[in-house]
């Protein structure tokens, strides 16, 4: 009996074999990680900067409006680019980039009277660099890994990317507190150079001779390809649904301040979600055992769901606390999984393509939830938001997984595209 629980718990203990085994893998890794916690500390900084030099709550949220554009251009144009050239190179250049815009950021703290404009510039420019660097990087991952070892490698990136997610808006506050954001926009331009100087260090991991030039007709292919595939659409439209039904961070401070009476504790509503999302990553090691990635998928944004319509009842904040952890639990579960589906099936010809449009996906389902809780909550009731989002989550998430019922049936053992990825890498 001892040795069997011993054998349960060994399979939920996280698997580091991807970092044992893949040099280029602890590259990708600890250069992400330490990207992450620079660009943590700077999302803090820019906004408290912004918000002192201006006194007004629009101009800090006009900081999104200007983003949005070269984020759906740049990442679709991002992911073509990243299936044609080589993608070291790409990340290298588009680094340098981001170290000369982080650098104007430092500039404009230090001068008598920081621009405004500058700042905007320097968020928009940035937004560019960001989206021709994501989808290389995120292409990169089953190139530097063994096939079998993907959804460990996915749960390993996420793992240092929640820490980061907890540390780095800790320490940018602490920073723009203490000593003022030149330091902190300093921090972010230390992890950037230090990112950037490790991914030089890569291999060289080039596209296959007969990729396809970056192009309208290119990018197109790739929408194409993701539409074909119900699997992969399935993926997409199952996240969309559950961000945007679902996403109550816009409400936190209402619910803090105005139902749970608590808003000393606000700070702890943000955090829940990635505690959840550490918890479930940690003990993610049972994720190589499932081959049927896409009801866990679908079962995970209904949990997902559900927790954040349950954590609406709460009657205090430490009940609030504990569903949205769980919530957060939840979603890491559904990341993890439809992040090995794409890693797992993708060629390799179309994955900088498919790797855009993913983060689109990613970006505009929050952003759009927001839209909906804001909406809602001002028409009837914070809680009202809160609760009806995540039945609707539910609700939606059962109407799409009937839709597409392939994606409930898919199998990672026999699915034609995850056979002929695994055959190919056995035969490379």
């Amino acid at each position: 009996m001892a040795v069997s629980l011993r054998a349960q718990l060994a399979r939920l203990r996280v698997d580091l074999t991807p970092w044992r085994g893949s040099r280029d893998f602890r590259i990708l890794l600890v250069s992400g990680s330490v990207f992450f916690l620079g660009g943590m500390v700077g999302y803090v900084a820019l906004p408290y900067q912004l918000y002192q030099l201006t006194g007004s709550n629009f101009a800090v949220g006009a900081m999104g409006l200007v983003t949005i554009a070269p984020l759906v251009v740049f990442g679709l144009y991002g992911g073509a680019l990243a299936d044609h050239v080589e993608r070291r190179t790409l990340l290298v250049s588009t680094g340098l980039a981001q170290v000369v815009i982080s650098a104007l950021m430092v500039t404009n703290t230090l001068l008598p009277h920081p621009q405004i404009w500058l700042i905007y510039l320097c968020g928009a420019l940035n937004a560019v660099a960001s989206s021709l660097q994501r989808p290389s990087r995120e292409a990169l991952l089953p190139r530097v890994v063994r096939h079998q070892e993907i959804p460990a490698a996915v749960a390993l990136s996420s793992l240092t990317g929640q820490i980061g997610q907890l540390a780095g808006p800790a320490l940018g506050g602490v920073l723009v507190g203490t000593v003022g954001v030149t330091w902190a926009f300093s921090v972010e331009l230390t992890g950037i150079v230090f990112a950037t100087l490790l991914y030089t260090r890569l291999g060289s991991y080039r596209t296959g001779d007969h990729s396809t030039a970056p192009s309208l007709r290119a990018i197109g292919g790739g929408i194409v390809y993701a539409f074909r595939r119900k699997d992969l659409l399935a993926t997409y439209l199952v996240d969309m649904v559950g961000m945007f039904l679902a996403m109550p961070i816009v409400l936190f401070p209402a619910f803090a301040t105005e139902i749970l009476k608590e808003p000393k504790l606000l700070g702890l509503l943000y955090s829940a979600e990635a505690i959840g999302a550490m918890c479930a990553s940690l003990t993610s090691g049972w994720a190589k055992h499932v081959h049927h990635q896409g009801r866990a998928v679908v079962i995970a944004t209904m949990c997902w769901g559900a927790a954040v319509g349950i954590a609406g009842l709460a009657p205090n904040i430490w009940f609030a606390i504990a569903f949205f952890a769980v919530a957060g639990a939840a979603d890491m579960v559904s990341v993890l999984f439809r992040s090995v589906i794409w890693n797992q099936t993708i060629p390799d010809e179309m994955r900088g393509r498919l790797a855009g449009i993913e983060m689109l996906g990613y970006s505009l389902g929050p952003l759009g939830g927001q839209a909906r809780s804001g909406l809602v909550a001002d028409l009837t009731t914070v809680r009202t938001a809160i609760v009806s989002g995540g039945v609707l989550c539910v609700a939606g998430v059962v109407a799409t997984s009937v839709w597409l019922r392939e994606f409930w049936r898919y199998d990672a053992r026999t699915d034609e595209h995850a056979v002929r990825e695994r055959d190919l890498r056995a035969a490379g």
